[in-house]
């Protein structure tokens, strides 16, 4: 069975284990103060009631009369007092709760025993209320102020973490350049900062990782570009017929997959830069969408001027299509609507994975890959997407993702500077 999970902040976590601490400690010491409180008001009490009864035994051996309210062979005087007022001894004695009844008895001899009794004063039973009624409010203090500082460290420890989770989610997003350690900040340290060393020690050691990858993936694309190329011109050169036409196929193929890798690794590299131009975005793909795939429909809702780089914005356009008329189905349809650009297919649309996780490179989501292409083409459309400060999404049509594919290139506002830093573009609404 699966377990219920009760998801709670650590603030609350703190709060609640310090108030919990506190109302123990509290009652612990309440309840000792209360009964040492209790005990030495009735020993008081005791000792009050028996000095009171001597002084009556002095009188009684000078006039013969009890005073005082002391009573001789009291019928009322408790078993345990008799007995030892006939052992000779002087004794006190406590007896009922709530208010209780405070007996002392001394022996006259002959068996004669002269005994007092009195109601513990009412003036103690208010002092105690007033103690317990002091000692509750403590207690009930104890507990708020705890929980107020638990809060208190709670949230500094919380908000200390929840620093360190989104900068840990922006080096997620590819931001390597974003230190855990300098998110959290701070004059005090914690084990808070340990784990942002161990995060940024991890992104640097990712960081060296992949750029050493990319580095070794561009320099086998470099190194095939020429040996491919002169392959390319050698197949030219073959006489026609079946043969030499699979060998031009393989070798074109070959072509395209060693420059499609030396784009992806310009890309990751992060060194592209955007040439800029305004233009009339529907204008723009009615006159492309036709070279690029004949088939498919182009509808512009509403035009709008964007400064963008036509290249780029040409070059991701070929890849969603070249994807639709690959894996898709017939229509394909283009819309233009202000400055979002929708790519529509009637197939099977996206695969699980790449809706989770976005495009991957050299998979293409096709169970016979044999003529599919290599799975290049949404990485690059995504890369240059980014290059643009464009945001390009992914989801299938339909109430149950059978409508078809459907890429949805989002262009920005205000166009990448310069310097390679785009705008903040957030989550955009659906039209």
């Amino acid at each position: 069975m699966r377990r219920l999970a009760l998801r709670t902040g650590i603030r609350w976590k703190i709060s609640i284990a310090i108030a919990a601490v506190g109302a123990l400690i509290a009652v612990a010491l309440s309840l000792v103060v209360h009964n040492a409180a209790r005990v030495s008001m009735l020993d008081n009490a005791r000792e009050s009631q028996l000095a009171q009864t001597l002084f009556a035994e002095r009188l009684y051996d000078t006039t013969k009369e009890a005073k005082f309210g002391t009573k001789i062979n009291d019928p009322a005087l408790p078993r345990e007092l008799r007995e030892k007022a006939k052992q000779g001894r002087r004794a006190t004695l406590i007896q009922g709760g709530g208010v209780p009844d405070v007996w002392a008895a001394v022996p006259l001899g002959n068996g004669t025993v002269l005994s007092s009794h009195s109601k513990f004063a009412e003036r103690s039973t208010r002092i105690m209320q007033d103690l317990d009624r002091a000692l509750i409010i403590g207690s009930a203090a104890v507990v708020v102020g705890g929980s107020a500082l638990g809060v208190l460290i709670g949230g500094q420890i919380s908000r200390r973490l929840r620093k360190a989770a989104a900068a840990a989610g922006r080096v997620a997003q590819g931001q390597t350049d974003v230190r855990v350690g300098t998110a959290v900040g701070g004059v005090v340290r914690d084990e808070t900062d340990e784990l942002a060393r161990a995060v940024d020690a991890l992104t640097d050691a990712l960081g060296e990782r992949i750029e050493a990858e990319r580095r070794v993936t561009a320099d086998i694309a470099h190194e095939l570009r020429t040996p491919v190329t002169g392959l390319v011109t050698a197949a030219e050169l073959l006489p026609p017929g079946r043969p030499s036409e699979l060998v031009r196929d393989r070798a074109q193929a070959m072509r395209t997959l060693v420059e499609d890798v030396l784009e992806v690794a310009r890309l990751d590299s992060a060194s592209e830069r955007a040439e800029l131009q305004e233009i009339a975005l529907g204008e723009f793909v009615q006159r492309r969408v036709p070279a690029l795939d004949p088939g498919a429909d182009v509808e512009v809702v509403r035009e709008s001027w964007v400064n963008t780089d036509p290249r780029r914005l040409e070059r991701i356009l070929g890849n969603l299509l070249a994807n639709a008329r690959k894996h898709g189905g017939a229509p394909i349809e283009v819309k233009v609507e202000g400055r979002v650009l929708r790519i529509r297919d009637h197939g099977p649309g996206f695969p699980d994975a790449l809706l989770h996780e976005g495009p991957s490179r050299f998979r293409t989501g096709a169970s016979d890959r044999a003529g599919q292409g290599h799975g290049l083409g949404l990485t690059i459309a995504a890369g240059q997407a980014k290059v643009l400060g464009a945001r390009l999404t992914f989801r299938n049509a339909g109430a149950d993702g059978t409508g078809g594919a459907v890429a949805v290139l989002w262009l920005p506002e205000h166009a990448p500077t310069t310097t390679g830093s785009f705008p903040a573009v957030g989550p955009p609404q659906q039209p």
